[in-house]
């Protein structure tokens, strides 16, 4: 007999269903049930990151309707009702052997789920009106519960120990950026990084992180961050080129998320040679990043709007003539300071123009001033904070200095 690495308990199970059917309800989406059709959103309802359909009703139990992995799910999750799934027509009659009916206004994922399956969605299930239900998803993730953020403390503590502590002991001047990369993973695994990490966001891929010497942090990116890299190839634009060598003069630029248990923090740590004097302007623009992390981090209390913190901090690059570089140069330049973080790096909300969403407490945010010097490379901080009455909280580590190698 197996048993499961771990069981999502059936109370943290609910509450997050209650959260969601708040959120739905709050947002106004007149519907009787759910589809949920992405596996990390059924994981994030269920515990098993399920291969089929879930089906969440306003006012029952929830049905997962499995295409494979039935025994698994089972293992791994306090759903009960649980039934083998074919096709979308099979749905309603899933449904009526659990007492069911099925409404003619259904919530779905519908970031959840590609255009052909959309279209053959409806075609299976004519008649029925879908509503999008995906703001009222990305609300409820955004703040986390006490058994998300357990899981989230102890991954930033390990990624601070990782970057900080023991990664210094293992690079040096003279490593090509893939050498580099190649220690980060050796650091990563000794301290239990589970290797995967996930974006939500169509299109967007990650693999380990950023690793950028030099003018590399200002290469072309089509990665949502302000970092640029070479990375490994036109096909894999992730990682550091086994071509570019950590010069004696140059930043060396580490972007790179820790992923435990399902959850992620994310950290930049910026390396420069203990041999080299860090000059005047390089020195100064780090300096200014580490101030605007600290005045953001204040305004992380419940209530706060996500907007404001952007705002605040654009204002106090360009008052300190930085405003070319912040937040990335020319291209690679990108409009908010941070973003929640979770299960994927790109949670809701971004701390972007527009986005007005108050803050609360127990929202997970990444933070991340960060400026692109031309001919020099990128300096600045990236670290990840709890959002409390006190303002936020840094969960991986105090120390933002560049550290000497």
């Amino acid at each position: 007999m197996f048993e499961s690495l771990e069981r999502l308990p059936a109370l943290e199970m609910e509450k997050r269903l209650v959260s969601f059917r708040s959120r739905v309800v709050e947002a106004g989406i007149d519907c009787d049930a759910v589809l949920i059709f992405s596996r990390l959103n059924i994981y994030y309802f269920t515990g098993s990151l399920g291969n089929g359909v879930l089906w969440i009703p306003m006012d029952d139990d929830p049905v997962f309707m499995c295409r494979k992995g039935m025994e698994r799910f089972k293992l791994e999750s306090p759903v009960r009702r649980i039934a083998p799934f074919r096709s979308y027509g099979d749905i309603p009659g899933i449904l009526s052997e659990f007492g069911q009916s099925f409404p003619q206004v259904i919530g779905v994922e519908k970031t959840g789920i590609n255009w052909a399956l959309a279209d053959n969605l409806k075609k299976r299930l004519s008649g029925i009106e879908f509503v999008p239900v995906d703001q009222a998803i990305s609300r409820t993730r955004m703040v986390k519960t006490g058994w998300e953020a357990d899981k989230i403390l102890i991954c930033g503590k390990r990624h601070h120990e990782a970057l900080y502590g023991v990664l210094p002991e293992l690079i040096y001047p003279g490593m090509t950026e893939r050498e580099i990369s190649i220690k980060i993973w050796d650091c990563f695994f000794s301290l239990g990084h589970q290797g995967m990490m996930r974006m939500q966001n169509y299109g967007e891929e990650v693999f380990l992180g950023h690793v950028s010497a030099g003018d590399s942090a200002n290469y072309p990116s089509v990665f949502n961050g302000p970092v640029g890299l070479r990375g490994e190839h036109p096909a894999i634009t992730q990682m550091g080129y086994s071509g570019r060598v950590w010069q004696d003069k140059d930043p060396l630029t580490v972007d790179c998320g820790f992923a435990l248990e399902g959850y992620v923090t994310d950290k930049t740590q910026v390396y420069f040679p203990a041999a080299a004097r860090v000059p005047d302007s390089v020195q100064k623009a780090h300096d200014l990043c580490i101030e605007i992390q600290a005045r953001a981090a204040e305004q992380l209390r419940p209530g706060v709007l996500a907007e404001e913190i952007y705002e605040k901090a654009l204002a106090k690059a360009k008052k300190a003539g930085f405003a070319d570089g912040f937040m990335g140069l020319d291209g690679n330049q990108v409009p908010f300071l941070g973003h929640g973080i979770g299960l994927a790096v790109d949670e809701y909300p971004p701390l972007a123009r527009g986005f007005k969403e108050p803050l609360q407490n127990n929202m997970f945010l990444a933070l991340e001033p960060k400026i692109g010097i031309r001919g020099v490379g990128m300096v600045g901080v990236e670290n990840t904070f709890q959002v409390s009455d006190g303002g936020g909280v840094c969960v991986t580590g105090d120390a933002f200095d560049m550290v000497r190698v």
